[in-house]
């Protein structure tokens, strides 16, 4: 199984989340979308990019790290992005779950525009140094059972 594309195609997921929550951010913005459903969505794309790194970094960079030692720099350059990345989400987070009528809607574009460099950027530099290194893997449990790095949504799992 090719898991590098795979990991192609979970990162395309991703950015059609993101897109649709910035979406949503902007019709509440514009006097749409209720904050209880922009907050849902907010904890579930941010549930999926969590997800998607902690597999990352228990499950495929150990992997990635033992077939390919040269590797190694590359992986913790990864993990160092997945802790920004994490910072970045969790201020999303709590801006989203505080809109009201008070928020300051260039903050709330401002996080989702770090965010979204932050994830472009990460995804582009782990796209070029590790797709083909997974796609050389043999992992048989991988194919049977599909890590949650490999996975868009829950309802796949």
């Amino acid at each position: 199984m090719a898991f590098g594309n795979q990991l192609i195609e979970v990162h395309l997921w991703l950015r059609e989340e993101l897109a649709g929550l910035r979406e949503g951010v902007d019709a509440y913005f514009a006097g749409g979308a209720r904050p209880r459903e922009l907050r849902a969505h907010c904890l579930t794309f941010c549930s999926a990019l969590t997800r998607h790194h902690t597999g990352e970094d228990d499950v495929a960079f150990p992997e990635v790290a033992g077939r390919f030692p040269e590797l190694r720099p590359v992986l913790e350059e990864l993990r160092r992005d997945h802790r920004l990345v994490e910072d970045s989400l969790r201020r999303l987070e709590a801006l989203v779950a505080g809109l009201d009528e008070e928020t300051d809607p260039a903050e709330v574009r401002r996080e989702m525009d770090s965010l979204a460099a932050l994830m472009e950027t990460h995804f582009v530099y782990e796209e070029k140094r590790i797709v083909a290194a997974l796609n050389a893997l043999n992992v048989p449990d991988w194919d049977r059972s599909p890590p949650a790095f490999l996975l868009a949504d829950d309802a796949e799992r």
